[in-house]
């Protein structure tokens, strides 16, 4: 009797640790896309210029890469629970930030904030889940917790679509604060504190430099066009700081015998490799989230609710797809996972090269559907591609960089796929605008139009060239697919690891 007390009274504590982790994981994932359907509302909100929208996703991302490498070293350091407790109240602070916001700087310094706080949440989270979960177990716990995370993600437009049409904007940063709460309340009570007993190293100066070089680029991509590019100090001044901060961290890697990213991690070349296509894979993901629900919302006139809605079936075939392919039989070569899911995505963004404003609503949700299915065999297939040669010694720091790929191809594609926005739209207008003259609609018609009429012609045409350019914009993710289909080929056979 007293032994089925006993083992009622662990089960209690690891149940509620286990729906914590899993729920710190869905919500720092969550709030990456959640903006994502409310953009107009904020951009209306703060005057935001349409170059400026990115950021919204950007800063969240790249803060929470920045930190997220330093999870270990800070857990050991100060013990796991501090460092988790702390993180979920600073995510907290940022949520109640982004909703007292009134200035584009400061709702994106928030951002800055959440997402800071959010990079430890996720690895820390995926630690717990293996403490509680038996061994034997641990395969299908990371599966959980890979969904989990794809959920957050690919859910957020929904909800913050939803929120932002019936209740107001702000209130999608709300919606977090309750479950942090309980997520926080949890992990007091029944986490353990643990820390390493020896104090552990960690490559600052790896991480500062690689970071520079990031961060570098990231401002050299948000702010070039705003600043017109070279012919600014300040974009010069990034570009240094990209290339300086690259240059010193390549010299650190080739010269110094321990760092934050293991070269060991390079010598396997599946792992390489798939780390290159997962990159690819981040760019594909978030940047088509951050461009079909401005387009529905904007151009094709579809409440925020609606363009929300629309993303669902992407997120139910991605995560569907991930969970039929996530361990196929042995006999298949994984290589083919990886072939057909590819092909699957180059056929979903074709098609969205193919939008207009006259298509059907059913037409953006069969594509994103086709596009997710073929990332969730992707990454599932890649996945097991890169941890399949690596060896185990290497996997904590090579899920790290694995993840990090992710994280970094997507904010540097939506900074990509907005520069060639606005610089297409521009180009367009000219081309269909240049004809836009009083005397030639007159000779053309034989009538002329007020200044009143010309302005809604111009409004039509910009609108015009808005559509062709994010069209556009979406051949930019066909072709980021279409190069990245050849790293196949490099992939060798998966076979266990020495």
């Amino acid at each position: 009797m007293n032994a089925v007390v006993d083992s009622t009274a662990e089960a209690t504590p690891r149940r509620f640790l286990a729906i914590a982790a899993l729920l710190a994981t869905f919500m720092q994932s969550m709030n990456i896309s959640i903006p994502n359907a409310a953009l107009g509302y904020m951009q209306g909100t703060f005057s935001m210029a349409d170059d400026e929208i990115g950021w919204i996703f950007t800063a969240y991302i790249a803060a929470g890469a920045i930190v997220m490498p330093m999870t270990n070293w800070l857990a050991g350091r100060y013990g796991r629970k501090a460092v988790f407790q702390v993180s979920i109240v600073v995510f907290i602070m940022a949520l109640v930030l982004d909703t007292l916001a009134t200035t584009p700087l400061s709702f994106v310094s928030a951002r800055i904030i959440q997402g800071a706080a959010s990079g430890t949440l996720a690895p820390i989270s995926m630690a717990i889940l293996l403490e509680v979960t038996p061994p034997q177990r641990h395969a299908r716990i990371g599966l959980v917790w890979s969904v989990m995370s794809l959920l957050g993600m690919l859910s957020g437009p929904a909800i913050g679509g939803w929120l932002s049409e019936y209740v107001g904007w702000r209130s999608i940063f709300y919606l977090s604060v309750p479950v942090a709460v309980f997520i926080a309340s949890a992990m007091g009570l029944y986490l353990k504190e643990k820390k390493a007993e020896k104090s552990p190293s960690f490559d600052f100066f790896g991480l500062a430099t690689f970071s520079m070089g990031m961060a570098g680029l990231q401002m050299l991509f948000d702010r070039g066009e705003r600043m017109e590019w070279f012919a600014s100090t300040e974009i010069w001044a990034d570009a240094i700081a990209s290339a300086l901060g690259f240059y010193l961290f390549i010299v650190h890697m080739l010269t110094k015998d321990r760092h934050f990213l293991n070269k060991a991690l390079f010598k396997d070349r599946n792992f390489a490799v798939s780390t290159a296509m997962y990159f690819a894979l981040g760019f594909v993901l978030l940047p088509t989230l951050a461009l079909t629900s401005p387009m529905l919302e904007e151009l094709l006139g579809y409440p925020a609710h609606t363009a929300g809605y629309v993303t669902i079936p992407r997120g139910i075939a991605l995560v569907s797809a991930l969970l039929l392919t996530w361990r196929p039989p042995a006999r298949i070569d994984n290589r083919l996972f990886v072939i057909g899911g590819l092909a699957l995505v180059i056929y979903g963004n074709w098609r969205m090269v193919g939008y207009s404003p006259l298509m059907y609503l059913w037409t953006v949700v069969w594509a994103g559907a086709i596009q997710g299915a073929g990332l969730g065999i992707v990454m599932a297939a890649l996945t097991r591609a890169a941890f399949s040669t690596l060896d185990p010694a290497f996997r904590p720091e090579g899920n790290v960089l694995f993840n990090l790929s992710r994280l970094y191809g997507s904010t540097i594609g939506i900074a990509i796929v907005q520069i060639y926005f606005f610089n297409n739209t521009q180009a367009m207008h000219l081309a269909l605008a240049k004809n836009l003259r009083p005397y030639v609609i007159a000779s053309d018609t034989g009538s002329s139009l007020s200044v009143q009429g010309l302005a809604t012609m111009n409004d039509l045409v910009t609108g015009q060239a808005a559509i062709v350019a994010i069209l556009d914009q979406f051949k930019i993710l066909l072709v980021v697919a279409l190069i990245a289909s050849p790293l196949v080929l490099f992939l060798r056979k998966p076979r266990p690891a020495n």
